[in-house]
């Protein structure tokens, strides 16, 4: 696995991994968001093919990348959930056991329909607008941020993706992590979600995440 890639905002240290997550060095907190857990059995129960094995990585992921940054904290801003509760969302419960002492906060997200005794089950702080940390705003949809209170900005919802070009006039999209100077749009965390193409400045930062590799296109 490639060794994360260092990005700072405010004099904080973040590292970017590959693993389609941050993790804020100053507050021992790892920041995700979109993880849609319960999406694929919602399409199961619709009829549609899709196989367990998406969220069970997904979920291996996210503890792989918990104990690599020995994570105290861990920061879901919007869509831990996909829809109702299912099979999934008792598996991920059961991961939760596993894991007492790591705080959880979850800033809700439009697909976070949870009951809130879930989430108490779960043992998960639960943010129904937003979260701030020190100088840092954490909010699902950065549209609906209030961006003028002077704080740093990280969201989720848009699932951000960039296209690269290759030599041939071929290309792919890919994941990333989309900074400007007010708010960060982080990438999906589960891999069963679309992408929407952004259009970056030229004072703006992106990381694109390809296969393993995190690569910094500006």
């Amino acid at each position: 696995m490639q060794y994360p890639l260092p990005h700072t905002i405010y004099g904080n240290h973040f590292w970017l991994s590959a693993q389609r997550c941050a993790y804020w060095e100053e507050q021992k907190a790892l920041i995700v968001c979109d993880l849609h857990i319960g999406k694929t059995g919602h399409f199961r129960k619709s009829g549609i093919a899709v196989s367990q094995r998406v969220y069970t990585e997904d979920l291996q992921r996210l503890l792989a990348s918990i104990l690599f940054f020995k994570v105290q904290k861990l920061i879901v801003v919007g869509d831990l959930s996909h829809s109702r509760s299912n099979r999934e969302l008792e598996l991920f419960k059961r991961w939760r056991e596993d894991f007492p002492s790591l705080k959880v906060h979850l800033v809700k997200g439009n697909h976070d329909i949870l009951d809130e005794a879930w989430y108490k089950e779960c043992k998960i702080t639960v943010h129904h607008d937003k979260m701030n940390i020190e100088n840092f705003c954490f909010c699902h949809d950065v549209c609906l941020s209030e961006q003028k209170n002077g704080k740093y900005v990280f969201s989720g919802h848009m699932h951000p993706g960039v296209r690269i070009r290759g030599m041939a006039k071929q290309s792919l999209s890919f994941p990333c992590f989309y900074f400007t100077e007010n708010y960060c749009v982080l990438p999906a965390f589960s891999k069963f979600t679309g992408l929407a193409l952004i259009k970056p400045n030229e004072n703006e930062a992106v990381f694109a995440i390809v296969e393993n590799d995190l690569i910094k296109l500006k």
